[in-house]
């Protein structure tokens, strides 16, 4: 193997170990200043953007045990890779293309399991972590309130009787 090739293979490589997952998006239709502003909006989730070599993201990903996604690896593809937050990741893409329409989300690799672009959007419209953490929260301390209160009202009634 060339030394160019293993040099680009180790660099998506590199980009990898960043985090458990990797989103790949076909970025044909995204000039220059879109690229810079996607790179500063994904910086707030600590994500970053980079372009690659369909064979060498094929090569890194089968290194890493990655799930194969040759049939989505086809024209022009950048990954997305970085930060703790995936659902927040999916939010920034998911809001750049809508106000752009030049983004086009190929695959999702979460946890080793390949998740298409749909399942991404609907990632991307769950609420935040911290939103679902209190709603689920209120869930049980609203029933275990109601079984209280029903416990209290049969004390009171059969002390009143």
């Amino acid at each position: 193997m060339r030394a160019e090739k293993k040099y680009l293979i180790s660099e998506v490589e590199s980009h990898l170990k960043k985090s458990d997952y990797v989103i790949l998006a076909n970025f044909s239709k995204v000039t220059v200043a879109d690229t810079a502003e996607l790179r500063k909006r994904l910086s707030a989730e600590k994500a970053e953007f980079h372009v690659v070599k369909n064979s060498s993201f094929r090569v890194a990903a089968k290194a890493f045990g990655l799930p194969e996604v040759d049939s989505v690896l086809t024209g022009p593809t950048a990954i997305v890779v970085g930060g703790k937050n995936p659902a927040g990741v999916a939010k920034v893409l998911k809001k750049f293309f809508d106000e752009k329409q030049k983004l086009e989300v190929k695959v999702g690799v979460l946890d080793k399991k390949v998740f298409s672009s749909n399942d991404l959007a609907k990632l991307a419209d769950l609420p935040p972590f911290d939103v679902l953490r209190s709603q689920f929260l209120s869930i049980l301390t609203s029933n275990a309130a109601a079984f209280v209160r029903l416990v209290d009202a049969k004390v009171k009634k059969e002390s009143a009787a």
